[in-house]
């Protein structure tokens, strides 16, 4: 009877070791390719153009992408597929996860029934932004929003809020790069930079066809327990709806609803101002 017969160590288990070790990180690798296949010009794809914008076998793409609609990395939707619910809560730290989605969804609804206008709340993920829950506006007439929505934060008043409040979503964004989307959108770091001073100074954010043409809204800040930022809250509408004139009168409504939001995740204004003091 050999040593490795007998069971003790020796160089074959340690190559076994590693032939084990380094199947779970290549199945790593091809997820996070799928992950990367997504972007903000491609939110939703279908199977084969996952496959095609990976490289994946066919048989291969499929049976990662079923698994991870099952653990929520995924959602899909009819035939086509995007960044899934499940991962955005995870990704978003000093959030509560599902509770910050739970908790927001009364003052959402809230929202929308007092200003009549679609309502979001968005989470931030490196420079982008996504939609983690929205009240939909019962207008015939409005802006297409659905949960997972990934944007921009430079283009948009719940991106400029993210960025007001969190110097590390700023410096994100400028880093990857402020592209245009109209003529509209602030692409001058130093114009943006005064913007979200003044973000900071009004408490709120409202913008006009900075992403999409014919598009308005207005954000403010949601803090958690310890006093951090976890979310923007605000409206999306039509401009023939919400323009800067609207303004006045819709701001306090979306502020006093994030500050809504805010208390029912524990948020107290002392803590806050003693994060701002210690920071």
């Amino acid at each position: 009877m050999t040593e490795n017969a007998a069971g003790v160590d020796g160089p074959e288990a340690h190559a076994g070791e590693g032939r084990g070790a380094a199947a779970p990180l290549l199945v790593l690798r091809k997820i996070v390719q799928i992950l990367d296949a997504f972007s903000i010009e491609s939110s939703e794809l279908g199977l084969q153009q996952i496959a095609r914008a990976t490289g994946l076998p066919a048989s291969t793409c499929q049976r990662l992408v079923r698994n991870m609609v099952a653990e929520g990395f995924l959602d899909r939707v009819d035939d086509r597929y995007r960044i899934g619910m499940g991962l955005v809560q995870r990704s978003a730290p000093g959030t509560f996860g599902l509770d910050l989605v739970a908790l927001s969804r009364p003052v959402l609804q809230a929202l929308r029934d007092e200003t009549g206008e679609t309502a979001n709340l968005y989470v931030r993920s490196g420079p982008y932004r996504t939609i983690v829950a929205l009240a939909e506006s019962r207008h015939p007439v409005m802006r297409l929003f659905v949960v997972g929505m990934v944007m921009p934060l430079h283009a948009g008043s719940a991106g400029k809020v993210l960025m007001a409040w969190d110097p590390t979503a700023c410096t994100e964004a400028v880093g990857h790069g402020l592209g245009r989307f109209t003529d509209h959108t602030v692409v001058d770091v130093d114009v943006l930079t005064a913007q979200l001073a003044d973000v900071r100074e009004l408490g709120y954010a409202a913008t006009f066809e900075e992403r999409d043409a014919g598009a308005a809204s207005i954000s403010a800040p949601v803090f958690g327990l310890s006093g951090e930022l976890v979310a923007a809250l605000g409206i999306g509408a039509p401009l023939q709806r919400l323009g800067p004139g609207d303004v006045e009168r819709l701001a306090p409504v979306v502020v006093a609803s994030a500050a809504e939001a805010s208390r029912r995740l524990g948020f107290r204004t002392d803590v806050r101002a003693a994060v701002e003091r210690t920071g």
